[in-house]
């Protein structure tokens, strides 16, 4: 069953050639609003949080501040709708899952960045 499953989402999903990005990282995803008639491009930026998955089904997680609030979206990998992700700046932790930046206020909260 599982090589059906692994057999569809390989033959029918089509794959976005998206660049590396992991954990601490901060991007900026453009992906297309459609309301009725109308398409626009929206962007979403921020730290991410997360990514989760495998394959078709793989997913990442973004936090930004809008204010004082704490703004979470979560876009899967293989969404037809991106159309494009621009990493702003590689960030240095140490950790694949950083849920502890949700509690970080302040100057905690950055994030130092990655040296090459």
């Amino acid at each position: 069953m599982e090589s059906l499953i692994k057999f569809v989402q390989d033959e029918f999903v089509t794959k976005n050639e998206l660049p590396q990005f992991s954990a601490g990282d901060t991007i900026t995803v453009y992906y297309e609003i459609r309301e009725g008639e109308k398409v626009r491009t929206q962007f979403f930026r921020g730290v991410v949080i997360q990514r989760k998955g495998t394959g078709a089904s793989e997913t990442f997680t973004i936090r930004k501040m809008s204010g004082t609030v704490g703004v979470e979206r979560i876009f899967p990998l293989n969404l037809p709708s991106i159309q494009k992700i621009e990493v702003s700046k590689r960030g240095k932790v140490r950790r694949a899952r950083i849920f502890y930046f949700r509690g970080l206020t302040g100057k905690k909260a950055r994030i130092t960045e990655k040296r090459y």
